[in-house]
């Protein structure tokens, strides 16, 4: 967040973090088959940065983990952000970080869709069209200044 911009949404509610995930023997055991469920795909997620506030996006309650379906099988991920008030300009930032986050993290093997919570920000169709158009994520990641804002919001700080 720059020096001198107003926040739009100067004092958003802080939720507490979920606890982390325990890890068995068999979850860390390289030679057994592991499905990537909705769990996982949340924890790839709930830390990028929010890109107003020094907050992640668990914390803004902007992700969550029953909005989260994934179908290893099917090789399909479907994340619904809720943004933290119905018109945030930043939602469509948002929507990127976590689809750029899930494409570096993921196989290419997966289909990610990302979306936002239906009836929860003004310009919900246009945004989506926009995070679900390949060719508008990929020049989007062409520009170097949003890149690198994408970047920001992905770095990962200590909690």
């Amino acid at each position: 967040m720059s020096g001198g911009t107003r926040l739009e949404n100067a004092n958003p509610l802080i939720f507490q973090r979920s606890g982390e995930r325990l890890l068995t023997a068999t979850d860390e055991d390289e030679d057994v088959a592991d499905p990537i469920d909705d769990r996982e795909i949340f924890d790839l997620i709930r830390s990028i940065n929010d890109p107003e506030h020094p907050l992640s996006l668990e914390e803004l309650n902007v992700v969550e983990q029953m909005r989260v379906n994934v179908s290893d099988e099917e090789s399909t991920v479907s994340v619904e952000f809720t943004p933290t008030i119905p018109h945030c300009s930043m939602a469509t930032l948002i929507g990127l970080s976590i689809k750029v986050k899930l494409l570096r993290s993921l196989p290419d093997r997966f289909k990610i869709d990302v979306h936002i919570t239906p009836g929860t920000h003004a310009s919900e169709d246009a945004v989506n069209k926009q995070l679900a158009d390949k060719e508008r994520v990929a020049a989007a990641l062409e520009n170097s200044q949003l890149l690198e804002v994408v970047n920001q919001c992905l770095y990962t700080r200590s909690m």
